[in-house]
């Protein structure tokens, strides 16, 4: 007999005589002549109850049911004669696949996020976190089908590279030599001698590369993991995470705002019709606000507001910041949210930033004082995408790598693109935890990521 999936069955329209199901046992309780299962196979939120009689040649099986065992269950589909379900199984036969012991530590009972972090190898199989990680699925799936509606061609950029595209030397070594015995030249390290012939090291965003096919294809993106070796132990930081990346040749800062506003639009419509289970248990027991914060997305135009503009806003607000807004430096987390949840109550791009904060490729603009760079802040998060348009110039593109201490050599690629046929091009990073986190209402990275890495802890 074929498995049958519970997100099938309970959703069946008739009574089925014949089904076959596997999951794990989230409660089990029994009364004189027969028991009651609560069975789970991760396919959705709900769990099936299988009602097993004593008189079935498995009932020693079941007695021997501890939370958390793997078993299959055969029977038939029937009304439930109980409320709170409008099928369940009435068993013909009960088998143990995997037997738990007593000590599972998932029990019924409501456990914390910081002692769920620490058996990250069984928070899968938890209401929430089984709930989460459907929704990271469904979410992927979404980012593909929005660019691919719009005529996008996916690439791969290589995870590992000779490229710091951020400038900020952040960066994960990647080496073959030994540690033990490292070879030196000059009292520094030969990186000739190691497994490329230079120093490389894990990727902080496939923009770079991303833009050469932009520049061939028209409009492409890229959806993969990205690396900071950033000493950050805070709730929205991590040292691995997945960035969707777009660039955009003949696109400006003014259609990469709008391409930024259209996805997570997109993105908020997509997950509320097909997760719809998942997410409302988020809205009932995570985030009361959640519903709320998504409609408000989707029925909002984002506002869009120059940087300096913005600064006056957080300097004259009747609200005490952490950190004094002070012109010519990044936004903190606080002054993200201030601007979208208490005076603007809807997201926001800031665009236009003084160039000393920004990397060198985004465009100069006119004033030659700030760059083409945009933001999109949204509440409860603050910034979820940060971009660009890029400097198109090769005279002024090399003189702000020659300003930032960059190597020409180690861009020649790079700085080719601008030599041979180079047009306007747009693009941004978003950060797919961040939005998951937006779609969920939970508030710390690490539990929108599967295995999070974090400093000092690479468990799993």
């Amino acid at each position: 007999m074929r498995r049958t999936k519970i997100v099938h069955l309970i959703d069946a329209a008739h009574p089925v005589n014949d089904v076959l199901v596997k999951g794990w046992v989230r409660t089990r309780r029994d009364s004189k002549n027969f028991s009651f299962i609560e069975l789970n196979d991760g396919s959705c939120l709900k769990n099936i109850q299988v009602v097993a009689d004593a008189a079935i040649a498995d009932y020693d099986n079941v007695k021997r049911l501890n939370t958390g065992a793997a078993v299959a269950v055969t029977g038939r589909l029937i009304p439930s004669q109980g409320s709170g379900q409008k099928w369940e199984i009435q068993a013909e036969g009960v088998t143990i696949i995997g037997a738990a012991d007593e000590d599972y530590p998932l029990q019924k009972k409501r456990h914390s996020d910081e002692f769920l972090r620490s058996i990250a190898h069984l928070r899968p199989r938890t209401n929430k976190y089984g709930a989460a990680f459907r929704i990271r699925s469904t979410l992927a799936y979404a980012v593909h089908t929005f660019f691919r509606e719009r005529g996008f061609t996916c690439i791969h950029s290589p995870i590992i590279t000779g490229s710091d595209c951020e400038g900020a030397g952040e960066m994960f070594r990647v080496t073959t030599l030994d540690l033990n015995d490292i070879p030196k030249k000059e009292g520094k390290v030969d990186f000739s001698a190691d497994f490329f012939g230079r120093e490389a090291s894990l990727t902080v965003s496939g923009q770079l590369e991303a833009e050469m096919f932009a520049m061939a294809l028209g409009d492409v993106y890229t959806f993969g993991p990205t690396f900071r070796a950033e000493n950050s132990n805070t709730s929205r930081h991590v040292a691995e995470f997945w960035m969707v990346e777009p660039e955009m040749a003949f696109c400006d800062l003014a259609g990469n705002m709008t391409l930024g506003q259209e996805l997570i639009q997109f993105l908020t419509r997509y997950i509320l019709d097909h997760a719809a289970d998942d997410i409302d248990l988020f809205a009932r027991f995570v985030d009361k606000g959640l519903r709320a914060c998504l409609d408000g997305i989707l029925s909002s135009e984002f506002v869009r507001l120059p940087y300096t503009e913005a600064v006056n806003i957080l300097k004259t607000a009747r609200r005490k910041f952490d950190h004094d807004p002070v012109y010519g430096k990044d936004l903190q987390s606080e002054h993200e949210r201030y601007i979208t949840e208490v005076h603007f109550k809807r997201p926001v791009i800031i665009y236009d930033y003084p160039m000393e904060i920004k990397p060198f490729y985004m465009r100069v603009n006119d004033d030659g004082r700030t760059v083409a760079a945009m933001d999109v802040l949204v509440p409860g998060i603050g910034e979820i995408i940060g971009g660009s348009q890029r400097e198109e110039r090769l005279d002024v593109l090399t003189a702000r790598m020659d300003d930032m201490g960059l190597d020409r050599r180690d861009y020649w690629w790079y700085i080719d693109s601008r030599r041979y046929g180079s047009v306007p091009h747009s693009g941004f990073g978003m950060g797919f935890e961040r939005v998951m986190m937006l779609m969920t209402g939970i508030r710390n990275i690490r539990d929108v990521l599967p295995f999070p890495r974090t400093p000092g802890s690479i468990e799993f």
